[in-house]
């Protein structure tokens, strides 16, 4: 629904909704007004944007349940948002429906230092519950480089991961349990917290469902102990080839670093004036291969990768010598997307997963792209486990240059599915990459997708036309990616 064509019946939606809202919820909870709405207009994919017609906060489990039963009965789409950190649209609001934000379900519940885990609101920061939990000697391991904003809320609706991932898991990986409002305003429980739970497994469907599903109003994490010792190799190569190989070098001799990740030259260049983090420069591709531990078992690994990285053909080793130096070490790779603005007026984030033998070959492929669609292309990416973000760089003032960096990016996602990888790791489809669904899943695969959606949300109402894919999309989309009768990929199935 275009708000231009339907701005009268948009307005009546809105006066309706309004007034049954202020039954349930305090008037400074709901905003309509286009200055109070105009900061909810996007996420962190802000090439695309949309008035919502109406945003609520709800401070209790009871008046979210309220809100979705109003939305249910008067048949309004609602959009999930937690901070909006987002960077594949999931939060980007439809002209006719509710953006429900959970800014304000943001107490720490309780926190079980002997069971190492702690009850949170959807709200919470992530950084926030490692500092609460900091005096125990615990913390939160899943940390996405947006960690100081983001929340636990759209980690789970993400499946957020972060730099440790290799080896503490994802979000789904560190949570336990998840209590959850569906559209009719049902309140249901999904995992436990003990070691397992009766009924389905729903647990692992619903964390990175993206909204699709229910809304989350309480989150009960995974805690583990602080290591005594964390040190970090920056090792350098000579070239991108060399350094993806070493990766894939470093997890075939049996080591699973706590992080291992991946920056070529143009990202090392770009960060290090932002905040001085000691790269080398010069290099055309640096490793970060992160051990923690005891102070035994870090001085042992450390030796051990080194010895690798040499072998895989490192032109030069730095580790860590303080605590000061890792989390120096850290700062660049963290810090790299912010520190894009300095070199590009715009960029555009991708991301993909691939198998790790597979890294040279898609770093190679990406560097033809570069030419192919006269852009630059920044990569850092999640090394140990193969996902990839590589920072499309463009002018959004030149006249075709989004639009080639958008096709720039579909097609690095084609080339992820055609090495055997997939078109997300952490950000999610939203519908940045809905169109990419296509290349990936056959007619029968969106089939189920969609029989998930249904069974939780019947109406199909919580955040539609994100994720899942028509099939007559599909059918649109593949009609633009046939080249003189054949697949672009012929091994790719065709709708």
């Amino acid at each position: 629904m275009q708000q231009t064509e339907q701005g009268p019946i948009i307005r009546q939606r809105q006066r309706e909704l309004v007034q049954a809202l202020h039954q349930v919820l305090p008037k400074h909870s709901i905003l309509y007004h286009e200055e109070d709405t105009r900061p909810y207009e996007c996420d962190g994919l802000t090439a695309y944007r949309q008035l919502p017609m109406v945003v609520c906060l709800p401070e209790d489990e009871a008046q979210v349940q309220a809100v979705l039963r109003i939305c249910s009965r008067l048949q309004i789409p609602i959009v999930p948002r937690g901070a909006g950190t987002g960077l594949s649209g999931g939060a980007t609001p439809i002209a006719d429906g509710l953006v429900l934000s959970t800014a304000k379900l943001n107490r720490i519940v309780r926190i079980d230092a002997l069971a190492r885990t702690a009850r949170v609101q959807p709200g919470v920061r992530n950084l926030a519950i490692s500092e609460a939990v900091a005096g125990h000697g615990l913390y939160y391991a899943p940390d996405p480089s947006s960690q100081i904003a983001c929340t636990i809320g759209g980690n789970v609706a993400e499946n957020s991961g972060g730099v440790h991932c290799l080896k503490y898991g994802l979000t789904v990986h560190n949570v336990l349990r998840v209590r959850v409002v569906l559209m009719d305003g049902e309140v249901v429980e999904l995992g436990s917290d003990a070691l397992d739970a009766p009924g389905l497994e729903l647990l692992s469907v619903f964390v990175g469902s993206e909204g699709m599903l229910g809304i989350v109003t309480e989150v009960t994490v995974k805690l583990v102990p602080k290591p005594q010792v964390a040190k970090v190799i920056m090792a350098s190569f000579n070239d991108v080839v060399t350094g993806g190989n070493a990766v894939a070098e470093v997890i075939a001799a049996g080591i699973i670093p706590a992080g291992l990740e991946m920056m070529d030259k143009t990202s090392s260049r770009m960060v290090e004036p932002f905040v001085h983090a000691g790269y080398d420069t010069d290099a055309e591709a640096i490793l970060l291969c992160e051990s923690d531990g005891t102070a035994a078992e870090v001085e042992e690994e450390i030796a051990r990768m080194t010895a690798v990285l040499q072998q895989a053909g490192a032109s030069a080793i730095a580790v860590s010598q303080s605590e000061a130096e890792r989390l120096r070490f850290w700062s660049g790779r963290k810090n790299a997307f912010p520190a894009a603005g300095r070199i590009s007026p715009d960029y555009y984030c991708m991301d993909g997963t691939i198998p790790r033998k597979r890294l040279a070959e898609v770093l190679t492929g990406i560097a033809v792209m570069e030419q192919k669609y006269g852009l630059r292309c920044a990569n850092v990416f999640h090394a140990g486990d193969g996902n990839l973000h590589p920072l499309i760089m463009f002018d959004a003032n030149q006249e075709g240059e989004f639009l080639r960096a958008e096709a720039f990016g579909a097609e690095i996602l084609e080339l992820c599915v055609a090495v055997g990888g997939t078109i997300t790791g952490e950000h999610g489809v939203g519908i940045e990459k809905i169109n990419s669904m296509c290349v990936q899943f056959t007619q029968t695969e969106l089939n189920a997708f969609f029989a998930v959606k249904k069974a939780f949300d019947t109406a199909g109402l919580l955040n539609p036309d994100k994720a899942i894919p028509t099939l007559h999309r599909c059918a649109e989309y593949g009609r633009m990616h046939v080249r003189n009768g054949q697949l672009k990929f012929p091994d790719l199935p065709r709708f």
